[in-house]
């Protein structure tokens, strides 16, 4: 079968591994038809990171269930289904307490698309064991087409999970999310105004991606480099920058007994400003996406509407063609799927935009 493979910084390619067979009574084999390139992947190709190549890349899919084994209640060959990025059981303490990405059943963050838990393939290869299968996969809802969805596998449940819990206890809650990576912060933005959040204040140093937050309904600052703080009363505050400045930005701008979720992955010991976070008060929060138990939830919401990441998307793309596309990834968040893409799909174009 074949298999996106980065093999070094920038050095991607197609090989043909052996392909993954049933191997336990709870597995179910799946043929991706829709993946995504989180923002993680795009750091990882473009430079060297913490996850040892050679590993087949890609954590974020829609895939059709092409074989099960015997334990597998609930599925059916032919299924979509949106596949998590974690490997998880299911029913160890931790999937019990809806943290499947801290599962115990397998290495700490074992999951498709790096090497930081073990091989377990790549959610752009042509087939991909999905173990626990029951636990794991989510239905897609007949009218949900699969390029929406596919980023439900990660970065959309990421960024609706760092706003639900706070909006959900208080809803007349103001939002801050602070952005830099091409996708997560615009995600939680869409997540935060959907769910109904009192305002939402969307800062970056990208011009383009703040106008995109604006016509999602958030009140965007541009600036020219991340300030220390930003005055306002945030009682949520969201890093999605991916940049040191932009973390601590978030901290310090989160008002006292608010909290602050840092979403950013970042590959390097940070510097806390304790003191005065001490002097401040609040709550933070971080820690990987726990994506299953949340996927549901997050599909129902795309197909009544209230979230449509199609702002956020570029393509669909040909799977053919993700080896070049990935070297050199659009400004927003690449999608591909099988069949040729309509002749209008271009890297600046997001489909369902007019954009």
């Amino acid at each position: 079968m074949r298999s996106l493979v980065l093999v070094g910084p920038r050095r991607l390619e197609w090989q043909d591994p052996p392909a993954p067979r049933l191997s336990a009574p709870t597995d179910a084999l799946l043929r991706p038809i829709a993946s995504a390139a989180c923002d993680l992947d795009r750091r990882i190709v473009a430079s060297p990171s913490p996850f040892e190549p050679p590993f087949a890349l890609g954590h974020e899919a829609v895939g059709e269930i092409v074989d099960l084994a015997g334990d597998t209640a609930g599925l059916r060959v032919g299924q979509r289904v949106v596949i998590p990025w974690h490997i998880s059981c299911g029913t160890c303490e931790n999937c019990r307490r809806d943290l499947p990405g801290a599962c115990v059943s397998v290495p700490r963050l074992a999951s498709y698309g790096t090497s930081v838990g073990g091989h377990w393939g790549g959610l752009f290869d042509e087939l991909v064991r999905v173990p626990w299968a029951e636990h794991n996969l989510t239905p897609l809802p007949p009218a949900v087409d699969p390029f929406l969805a596919a980023s439900a596998a990660d970065n959309l449940t990421d960024a609706f999970q760092a706003v639900r819990p706070t909006l959900a206890a208080h809803p007349d809650a103001e939002v801050l999310v602070v952005g830099g990576t091409v996708s997560l912060g615009l995600l939680t933005t869409l997540s935060a105004v959907g769910l109904g959040a009192a305002k939402v204040t969307y800062l970056d140093t990208d011009g383009t991606r703040c106008a995109t937050a604006s016509a999602l309904g958030a009140t965007a600052v541009p600036v020219s480099a991340y300030p220390d703080r930003l005055e306002g009363r945030f009682d949520l505050v969201v890093d999605a920058s991916a940049a040191t400045e932009g973390f601590r930005c978030a901290l310090l701008s989160t008002r006292p007994g608010g909290t602050c979720v840092i979403r950013s992955v970042y590959f390097a010991e940070l510097r806390l400003p304790y003191f005065t976070l001490y002097a401040t008060g609040i709550n933070l929060v971080t820690g990987p996406p726990h994506a299953s138990p949340h996927v549901p939830e997050v599909l129902r919401l795309i197909d009544d509407g209230t979230l449509d990441p199609s702002p956020v998307l570029a393509g669909p793309f040909s799977y053919d063609d993700a080896v070049e596309i990935l070297r050199e990834p659009p400004p927003a968040k690449p999608v591909f799927t099988h069949g040729e893409p309509p002749d209008d799909a271009r890297p600046l174009i997001h489909r369902n935009s007019g954009q």
